[in-house]
């Protein structure tokens, strides 16, 4: 053997012995995070015994908000600030459990938006109650059956859910934080193709969000709505003839293989989801208060209401209206405002609103969502 054919042996180890020290160092620091993993964990049942004798809430969205922005911060990298988020969500996550499991419930079945909506907000460690519609949602956190609920607000690409803002304007739950999902809407069915298919099933939303598409590759299918996507997805698990439009958490867990992936018509398509519960957050520094309004049947009775706002230096994130049930030709005005309803001049707004408004209820002051 001559000198060139020694060569490459003496690589391979040098290789080899490199990603050995380095796979160690790796072990290494894993046994050091898990160490300081239960020390953050063992401090976390100190706050609880410590909660648990002043009746203090286990879940503060406003803490956990903050904790969050401050990790972001302190991220230089290589990681993502989304990627330390959503490490940290379950670190948190599993912290808080050791005080109390939180129950919260969420527009299901299993492999919905909402639940991935739920689980990018409270983490994995909760118990996690399916509802049927959004009304159990509302029902089950006003009877105290639940902690918390997670519901759909409004779509990038088709507006409000407009059930959760009648249901906002009757509850006496409050909105404690936000969660803004990318929505992918992928095309699936058990054969992964469409072969034999003839029905798409979906949410109403989840139609319109991706109707371009359809009329496009699959005009001859008939669209038929369900109560979600993974309503639409379990249906579609049943029949070789039905195809459903989901997410990829829906097609793994009912077993369908996706025909085509990403077909909403939006790239940036998100969906807005509201948590609501009985809890009221204290200011996080980065929050927003929602509102809702009706005004006085006359004249420039709407630009009275909004002039507050700009006088005070209070910004406006939404303005929306919606038909009042009771009467005709009047709204409710559904209005997000940057800002706690503690701060100087959203407070110094909300008094003036108050006064001049027919009706004003502040369904939450809560963290925005990263």
């Amino acid at each position: 053997m001559n000198e060139h054919d020694e060569k490459p042996a003496s690589g391979r180890d040098d290789a080899a012995g490199g990603l050995g020290a380095l796979r160690a160092a790796i072990d290494a620091l894993d046994g050091e995070i898990v160490e300081r993993l239960n020390r953050r964990a063992r401090l976390a049942q100190q706050v609880g015994a410590v909660k648990g004798r002043t009746d203090a809430p286990v879940y503060r969205p406003e803490r956990e908000a903050q904790i969050m922005k401050r990790l972001r911060e302190l991220n230089a990298g290589p990681l993502s600030g989304d990627a330390i988020e959503a490490i940290y969500r379950e670190v948190v996550s599993a912290c808080r459990e050791l005080e109390r499991r939180l129950r919260v419930a969420y527009l299901g079945p299993a492999g919905t938006f909402s639940e991935e909506a739920l689980v990018r907000h409270f983490g994995s460690a909760v118990d996690a109650l399916p509802c049927a519609t959004i009304d159990e949602v509302f029902r089950a956190t006003e009877a105290g059956a639940t902690d918390f609920g997670v519901v759909p607000v409004e779509n990038s690409s088709e507006g409000a859910v407009n059930r959760t803002l009648d249901l906002l304007l009757q509850t006496t739950l409050t909105i404690s934080g936000e969660v803004s999902v990318p929505v992918h809407q992928n095309l699936m069915s058990r054969s992964g193709t469409l072969d034999g298919v003839r029905r798409v099933i979906s949410h109403p939303q989840s139609l319109a969000q991706c109707a371009g598409w359809l009329d496009r590759h699959a005009p001859g299918l008939e669209r038929v709505p369900a109560a979600s996507n993974a309503e639409a997805a379990r249906l579609a698990s049943l029949d070789d003839t039905s195809a459903a439009i989901a997410g990829e958490n829906a097609a793994a867990r009912y077993a369908l293989q996706l025909v085509e992936r990403s077909i909403q018509d939006d790239p940036n398509n998100r969906t807005r989801f509201a948590v609501i519960g009985h809890h009221a957050c204290a200011a996080s520094g980065a929050d927003q208060t929602s509102l809702i309004l009706s005004v006085p049947d006359r004249a420039g009775a709407v630009h009275a209401l909004i002039e507050p706002l700009a006088r005070h230096g209070v910004s406006m994130k939404r303005f929306e209206s919606r038909p009042a049930r009771q009467g005709l030709w009047e709204y409710y005005f559904y209005i997000d405002l940057i800002g706690h309803r503690d701060d100087p001049a959203v407070a110094a707004a909300l008094a003036e609103l108050a006064s001049k408004a027919a009706f004003c209820k502040v369904v939450g002051s809560y963290p925005r969502a990263t």
